[in-house]
């Protein structure tokens, strides 16, 4: 069954000026993927806005609201510290987290066992009620909250390797041992919220600036392997950021193209025992254009084959 390939154009409208979280992401990727021949792989599918009680299965009513309507008739708004609106980021924020809504259901069904979300904005630093970091709606975790509705999925996991940490993910799922959350992040760096959070569920992964592949690798598999391989997951989810590499302007780890195609291996490998093969990857960071689209066309290649 081929690979599900989820985006939608209109998640480009989302746009403002002189801002790291740039339409030319998802452009970057997009083309890296038709370049590599991938997408031509993958079986393509445009987003649909998701419907407001599936977001309210993550965020409450009353910020649902907030976020909605305060979207500017025009020119751009500030609605928290580094998080910005224009006319059409509400239709932008919902189609991504649709996406991610679809290709769960859409796996769940059988249609495959494998999906990439290539959506923005990103969604892993949306905490319960509040936005940050460029997010407005968690899609991951309102993955992750459509998934657990369905009978079959008693347990998912969520693998996020962006460099920064999940902070929003965290705040979500910290009181709910259904959802295993795995994050690895650069250490004392944004967001500064629930870096140290400890729970039996969450296991964060700080990394030192300046960490090298070899090192990144060795403290990937000391300290999620073991605890994926006793959560046992029926469904992964991915949040993959790639401002982890070296050549990130927002980030000081050293990671490189390769990397990723080893983490997205390794995480084949658990979801083929653990999982029935079923992963769902959706976008986060990753702000050097030509470093996001090769880092994301060797996880594609890794996680479709």
């Amino acid at each position: 069954m081929p690979a599900i390939l989820l985006t939608h154009p209109d998640c480009l409208i989302h746009e403002m000026p002189r801002h790291p979280e740039r339409p030319d992401r998802l452009r970057s990727v997009l083309s890296a993927l038709r370049e590599r021949g991938l997408s031509s792989a993958m079986n393509h599918g445009l987003a649909s806005e998701i419907k407001l009680n599936v977001i309210e299965q993550v965020h409450p009513r009353s910020y649902i609201d907030d976020v909605l309507s305060f979207e500017p008739r025009q020119g751009v708004s500030k609605f928290e510290s580094d998080t910005y609106m224009n006319p059409g980021s509400s239709r932008a924020a919902r189609l991504s987290a649709g996406a991610v809504a679809e290709a769960t259901s859409r796996i769940l069904a059988g249609e495959s066992n494998r999906a990439f979300c290539a959506i923005r904005p990103p969604g892993h630093h949306a905490e319960i009620a509040a936005a940050f970091g460029f997010c407005l709606f968690n899609n991951v975790a309102i993955g992750a909250r459509v998934a657990l509705q369905d009978p079959s999925v008693k347990r998912v996991a969520i693998l996020d390797f962006d460099v920064h940490h999940c902070n929003g993910t965290v705040d979500i799922f910290k009181d709910d041992p259904r959802v295993l959350v795995c994050s690895s992040f650069q250490e004392d760096f944004y967001p500064h919220r629930f870096l140290d959070y400890e729970n039996q569920h969450i296991i964060n992964t700080p990394l030192a600036a300046g960490t090298s592949s070899s090192q990144y690798r060795s403290l990937i598999e000391s300290t999620w392997l073991r605890q994926i391989e006793t959560h046992k997951p029926d469904l992964i989810f991915i949040s993959a950021g790639f401002d982890a590499h070296r050549d990130d302007p927002l980030g000081e780890i050293q990671l490189i193209e390769d990397d990723y195609r080893w983490i997205t291996e390794m995480i084949v490998a658990l979801a083929n025992i653990h999982s029935k093969g079923r992963i769902i990857s959706t976008l986060e960071g990753g702000y050097d254009l030509r470093a996001l689209g090769n880092s994301a066309a060797a996880h594609v290649a890794a996680l479709v084959s």
